[in-house]
């Protein structure tokens, strides 16, 4: 079943599209404000979003950057602004599509499928294998090296999947903390606190981590080693 992010501040308009994606056999999860649009991505991954520019909070052009930092997932842009350089500057930050409100459902619907025809998600590592745990990202599970199962809390889960899904590339705190928690502004002691349940589940040895790597003053990489 496809799923779709509608994220809108209006709640007539969320209601409206809801019923209608549902009746044709959508998933739909909804949100009111960029923030909890962030949040929602990174915890339900859907395959289309269809986002509002006018958001309370962290507005569509920035929810679209936050997304573009980690997903190529559609976004199809559902705005009453409809004047040339709105709709350049959205798809310049990363909308795929651009439909100007009042819109009739038929040709979104039309649109939005389109959208998830060309969409070809990135091939995954969808085991992680390592010396001393094995992560599977498709059941969401850690296993280590006796094959007991490693508990991760969900929390903890989002970090190191973020951080194992790109091996050897450098993420950011601000992105991590933006993937995980929706804002930017969240605690970065909170992160620090959770790489170290990480280290301890996962590490041979949590003081000289080998996998999970600070960079000081930049952010966090997973290196994985034979």
């Amino acid at each position: 079943m496809t799923r779709v992010l509608v994220v809108d501040d209006e709640a007539p308009m969320r209601r409206a599209l809801a019923v209608n994606l549902k009746a044709r056999g959508f998933d739909v999860d909804s949100a009111t404000t960029g923030e909890e649009a962030l949040s929602l991505a990174s915890a339900r991954h859907p395959d289309v979003v269809l986002l509002d520019l006018g958001l309370p909070g962290i507005g569509g052009l920035e929810v679209i950057v936050g997304l573009r930092g980690w997903t190529s997932v559609p976004i199809l842009i559902l705005s009453a602004r409809g004047s040339e350089s709105d709709k350049v500057t959205a798809l310049d930050a990363g909308a795929d599509d651009y439909v100007t409100k009042p819109f009739g459902i038929d040709e979104l619907l039309a649109r939005l499928r389109a959208a998830v025809r060309r969409f070809q998600p990135p091939e995954e590592e969808v085991v992680v294998d390592t010396p001393h745990f094995v992560m599977h990202l498709l059941d969401k599970s850690v296993r280590g090296p006796s094959g007991a199962d490693i508990r991760l809390t969900p929390i903890e889960w989002q970090i190191a999947e973020a951080l194992v899904r790109h091996p050897g590339r450098l993420i950011t705190q601000r992105r991590l903390i933006e993937q995980v928690w929706g804002t930017p502004d969240a605690d970065s002691k909170a992160l620090r606190v959770h790489l170290t349940h990480i280290r301890q589940k996962l590490e041979p040895d949590p003081a000289l981590p080998r996998y999970f790597i600070t960079e000081t003053g930049m952010g966090y990489r997973f290196v994985p080693r034979p």
